[in-house]
């Protein structure tokens, strides 16, 4: 049986300015190590500093990385 390999393509608008996107509820698993399932509560990601820093990332309100908040693409914004 033969293996194939199967590549995605994605394309991503041009413009992805702070403006286009919404990060959303935090999705972090923080009972992972324990096998179970508990998320925060935290609602919205609210960057920890301004932005280009490295606490831009950190969400002041749970402490996580930008990565774990839901990403939302918002269309018809200007």
């Amino acid at each position: 049986m033969k293996k194939r390999q199967v590549v995605v393509k994605r394309e991503y608008a041009a413009s992805s300015a702070v403006g286009n996107i919404r990060y959303g509820e935090c999705q972090k698993n923080h009972a992972a190590n324990t096998g179970g399932y508990a998320v925060d509560g935290c609602r919205e990601f609210m960057a920890s500093a301004g932005e280009g820093t490295s606490a831009a990332l950190t969400c002041a309100a749970c402490g996580c990385h930008r990565n774990f908040h839901k990403k939302e693409v918002l269309h018809g914004v200007n």
